[in-house]
């Protein structure tokens, strides 16, 4: 009698040495060394590791090659010239795990910590999906609620899309977070790189978007990370929100020109529930400044993102990433 459970048989058509792990990390090289620490804990190991550095001037480099026989993996290091952003990172190491030849690519930021047996609860969904996000532990040790569903006429999350999972054990999404996003060198190819022009914000939603275009894209109740940075934050009950920067308010605003260019490309523009979905994220983030941070200081940084993104909207030059061959 054949005593091979689902799950194990599952896990067994998946092959850990062909996925890769892809950090991007900037000046964080104690929280760096912790999501080294555990990956050279976990059971089984990816193929490789990669890291971006994005032009680190602390000791990155040196910690990096202090753990590099530690991990149990091959390890690819790639130090960039100038600060690329988490867009820019993300990018460069898609294309490193993709020219490597991995078939899946496991992203993540310098802020977690890899649970031992976490490549091993994403693999057993391998088989099924080709766009995975597994669940985080805060920093506290409780579940961190991601927004896994977007609005999508208007490209906005869902604050309050059901948390719970029935026993399928996985709820379909429509967005996406490198912090933690699973997926199949089959969608990559599709869509080509993470868009570097972003720097910073949406692009983990867009490209999760658009991967939930091309095939079933899901949440699954596995924890696989943890995160390892506190960030200050307001409880609202049923729902939290994190304190930002004057970078992020620029950048939140900014990037919704480049995502009404890629709603655009694939035809999926509405100009009023855009425009409406554009109008609320002023809003939230107004609401941010006030209930999070205590001051009005930094609505500058959201018109002035405001501005800039109406510029690139209007940029007939503007093309989507292109697919890889």
């Amino acid at each position: 009698m054949d005593m091979t459970s689902p799950t194990d048989a599952a896990t067994a058509s998946f092959d850990p040495s062909t996925a890769t792990i892809a950090i991007v990390t900037y000046n964080r090289s104690a929280l760096l060394t912790r999501l080294l620490e555990s990956i050279g804990r976990m059971d089984p190991k990816p193929g490789h590791v990669v890291i971006v550095d994005n032009a680190s001037t602390d000791d990155t480099t040196e910690v990096v090659e202090s753990l590099r026989e530690q991990l149990g993996t091959e390890l690819v290091y790639r130090r960039l010239d100038t600060n690329t952003g988490g867009s820019g990172g993300f990018s460069e190491g898609m294309r490193v795990a993709y020219e490597l030849g991995s078939q899946w690519m496991w992203l993540m930021d310098d802020d977690v910590e890899v649970v031992p047996d976490g490549l091993a609860l994403m693999g057993k969904w391998a088989p099924r999906f080709k766009s995975v996000q597994g669940r985080r532990y805060d920093y506290d040790g409780s579940a961190f609620y991601w927004q896994y569903r977007i609005a999508e006429s208007m490209a906005i999350p869902i604050p309050f899309a059901p948390a719970g999972f029935d026993e399928s054990g996985y709820k379909e999404m429509n967005s996406g977070c490198f912090e933690g996003m699973f997926i199949h060198r089959d969608i990559v190819q599709q869509i080509g790189l993470p868009d570097p022009r972003f720097f910073i914000y949406w692009d983990d939603q867009m490209y999760g978007w658009l991967a939930s275009r091309l095939t079933t894209s899901v949440i699954v109740d596995d924890f696989v990370l943890r995160r390892t940075r506190e960030i200050k934050q307001h409880d609202f009950g049923v729902r939290h929100m994190n304190a930002s920067s004057n970078a992020y308010r620029f950048y939140i605003m900014r990037n919704r020109g480049h995502m009404k260019q890629y709603y655009r490309s694939v035809g999926a523009y509405n100009p009023i529930a855009f425009n409406t979905g554009t109008a609320l994220t002023f809003v939230k983030e107004l609401i941010r400044l006030v209930l999070v941070e205590r001051t009005v200081r930094g609505t500058s940084h959201l018109f002035r993102g405001l501005r800039e993104g109406r510029r690139i909207a209007r940029d007939r030059s503007w093309k989507p990433m292109a697919p890889l061959d």
